[in-house]
């Protein structure tokens, strides 16, 4: 069964380009050539300029588990913690219904 992260970070004042810059080094590399992950979308938050928006679709459960327990995941949480004003917020969820290009309508 699919399984879905939403995830919203909320950075320092003015800090959310760096907040990327970290995602891109770290994590955007892995997702991209990570074949568990059915979709990931990067957002910036359109009514707050310092917090972004994630959302993650993964084959299944143990998909998301094997991909956040990476040795390298512990350096991108230090980093982005450090330009974090708050801890972000993870929402797992699972998926009921999904539209994509190979959804009948």
């Amino acid at each position: 069964m699919p399984h879905a992260l939403f995830v919203r970070h909320k950075a320092q004042p003015g800090c959310r380009a760096q907040v990327q810059q970290v995602w891109e080094k770290h994590v955007k590399p892995r997702a991209a050539a990570n074949p568990q992950h059915l979709a990931y979308y990067f957002c910036h938050d359109a009514a707050d300029a310092d917090v972004i928006c994630v959302f993650q679709l993964y084959t299944d459960e143990q998909a998301m588990t094997d991909f956040l327990s990476g040795d390298w995941y512990p350096a991108y949480l230090a980093e982005v913690a450090a330009l974090s004003a708050a801890p972000a917020q993870v929402l797992p969820a699972h998926p009921v219904w999904i539209k994509d290009a190979s959804t009948p309508s």
